[in-house]
């Protein structure tokens, strides 16, 4: 119920934002969608990936070594941008500084990338990362639910994979720490479980760092039986 009056508010903001004229939030063009097209073009170009991990590969790779070596836990991550300027500063605007309209602009962007809309289409349910219920009382909506609901409103449910837990600020943490202190944090709604069996799923985050966030989530739908997991986030680090 608090998921779906935080997605109307949003909405309605980006509605009024979208027929008031404004300025690029990178080169300040006017009048002009948040990203205008010519900065979109500029500092949003595909990049070859690695399938399971989204990390930046040479062309012609498929899977980088790290991954041929310990496979993810996902069947595949998609990623839109590197995160870097300008994206960086998107996100702290959408996250920190509380500007949920971003979501839609943000997630056009991801929708635009190779191989995001076949997943979308092939997936049962598109389940946002969730958020502690401190972190989401704190910064007022969920910022994965809100770009989920941009991407694939009629598949999007919010409310199958839950938190339990916060974590202590995983910023600056290698991958072990990081999966230890999120061991336990995701679990599956009980109620829920039995319907996800066999299902395939997309997950949506707004970063991935390490993955050891995707790796967490997607191990608690795993343990329900999910059958096929693809991550799509908006950006990737370079940090492994």
């Amino acid at each position: 119920m608090l998921f779906t009056r935080l997605a109307g508010v949003s909405r309605r903001l980006q509605d009024l934002a979208d027929r008031v004229p404004g300025a690029c939030a990178v080169c300040h063009a006017w009048p002009s969608r948040r990203i205008c097209d010519a900065c979109a073009a500029r500092f949003a170009q595909p990049a070859w990936r690695c399938a399971r991990c989204a990390l930046c590969v040479p062309a012609g790779v498929d899977v980088c070594g790290a991954c041929l070596k310990s496979p993810p836990l996902q069947d595949a991550s998609l990623a839109a941008v590197d995160y870097a300027y300008p994206w960086a500063d998107a996100l702290g605007d959408f996250k920190f500084r509380g500007d949920p309209g971003w979501a839609r602009t943000l997630a056009t962007l991801m929708r635009s990338t190779p191989w995001v809309e076949p997943a979308l289409e092939a997936a049962d349910r598109v389940l946002p990362v969730p958020l502690s219920t401190e972190r989401l009382r704190e910064r007022g909506f969920n910022q994965a639910a809100l770009l989920a609901r941009e991407l694939a409103p009629h598949k999007t449910d919010p409310s199958t994979l839950l938190r339990l837990h916060s974590t202590e600020a995983q910023s600056g943490l290698p991958r072990a720490e990081r999966l230890r202190n999120l061991s336990g944090a995701f679990v599956v709604e009980p109620s829920r479980a039995a319907s996800l069996s066999g299902q395939r799923v997309v997950l949506v985050d707004d970063v991935m760092t390490t993955g050891a966030t995707l790796h967490a989530a997607t191990q608690a739908l795993r343990e329900a039986g999910v059958a096929h997991v693809t991550a799509i986030v908006l950006a990737r680090t370079g940090m492994d």
